[in-house]
């Protein structure tokens, strides 16, 4: 099947693609995105304010910590663009202020040096040691003229790693922001459980300032989770029922997203489809119920959407409340159906 049959059989592009597309294009500032914008601010004037100068001093990085779905990486990657004075790396442009990569596995010094390589656009084609490799980095950065390396997933630099990797990738972090001809700034962004490679070494930790992405606290986060989906859904041309437009319904919404602001954006984008699909002209509590049953494949009485007692729920879990008797039989109605 080529790609043209394969676009006939899968039906093509619609409108209602096209307005997802654009919707999850859009992004919501948040108190956590707030604080990394800050932090970040002080640290580009810093290290322009050097360059102005003519001095070379070490430079320092952001942590950016939070849990899987926290928005971390969405909010790193968008803070880069509103910058309008920050040259982002782009295909045929050499100057490459900020970069951003994710972590390769394995993490290994070498194969995270020839990640940034292939990234900067210097692939190598044979063998080298990491000395080698990271001189090569260091070369490329200074070139491009890059001020600021973004690490994402950067809790695989400690995990499953051994003391001797771990130094050594501690030491080549310090030696990338302490460079002495060109310093370059390192966020790093990951999981908690990156806080052990950053605290492993206090030389490393006192060059770092952290950003927690905490999670959403119903008292503070309801109010502005409320306000996110109405914009949310006007910008899909649909009407709020009153049922999701009151406080107790924003509070089971942060619950089902697990007090994740990066989830709760998705369920709700899941949600405004389902109306969309349906030709519904309101999002209203039962789409986000749906959504989250299409998400978990969870049985109803674990459904925060439907469920009194909602807390209770783990809404992490994946098929919570189903037993592998309701899976066959759910099974067997899908392949009658088709």
């Amino acid at each position: 099947m080529n790609d043209q049959d394969f676009t006939k059989a899968s039906g093509g592009l619609d409108d209602i693609d096209r307005t997802l597309a654009s919707l999850r294009s859009r992004f919501f500032t948040h108190r956590n995105y707030h604080e990394l914008q800050s932090a970040f601010t002080r640290l580009i004037k810093r290290r322009r304010a050097d360059l102005e100068l003519g001095g070379q001093k070490e430079a320092h990085g952001i942590a950016v910590i939070g849990d899987s779905g926290s928005g971390k990486t969405t909010a790193v990657r968008r803070l880069f663009t509103t910058y309008r004075d920050l040259q982002i790396l782009e295909p045929g442009l050499e100057k490459a202020e900020a970069v951003s990569m994710s972590i390769p596995s394995p993490a290994s010094v070498k194969f995270v040096g020839l990640a940034c390589l292939n990234v900067l656009g210097y692939p190598l084609r044979r063998d080298r040691t990491s000395a080698i490799i990271w001189d090569l980095v260091h070369n490329n950065l200074r070139l491009r003229q890059t001020l600021v390396l973004h690490f994402d997933e950067a809790q695989d630099l400690c995990i499953n790693q051994n003391a001797r990797e771990m130094q050594a990738m501690i030491n080549t972090l310090k030696a990338l922001m302490n460079h002495p001809v060109w310093p370059v700034s390192v966020i790093l962004s990951g999981m908690p459980q990156l806080t052990a490679l950053i605290n492993e070494d206090p030389q490393l930790a006192r060059r770092f300032s952290p950003v927690q992405f905490e999670k959403l606290d119903a008292a503070q986060d309801t109010q502005p989770v409320l306000k996110m989906v109405a914009g949310y859904a006007q910008a899909a041309h649909l009407a709020m029922n009153t049922n999701v437009q009151e406080n107790p319904f924003g509070r089971r919404l942060i619950h089902a997203a697990a007090g994740e602001f990066g989830l709760t954006v998705e369920l709700l984008l899941d949600a405004i489809e389902i109306a969309m699909r349906e030709g519904a002209s309101e999002l209203n509590a039962s789409c986000f119920a749906r959504a989250f049953a299409r998400r978990s494949g969870c049985a109803a009485d674990c459904n925060p959407f439907l469920r009194e007692d909602y807390t209770a729920i783990n809404a992490r879990l994946l098929l919570a409340g189903r037993t592998p008797e309701e899976d066959v039989v759910e099974f067997g109605a899908k392949r009658r159906r088709k």
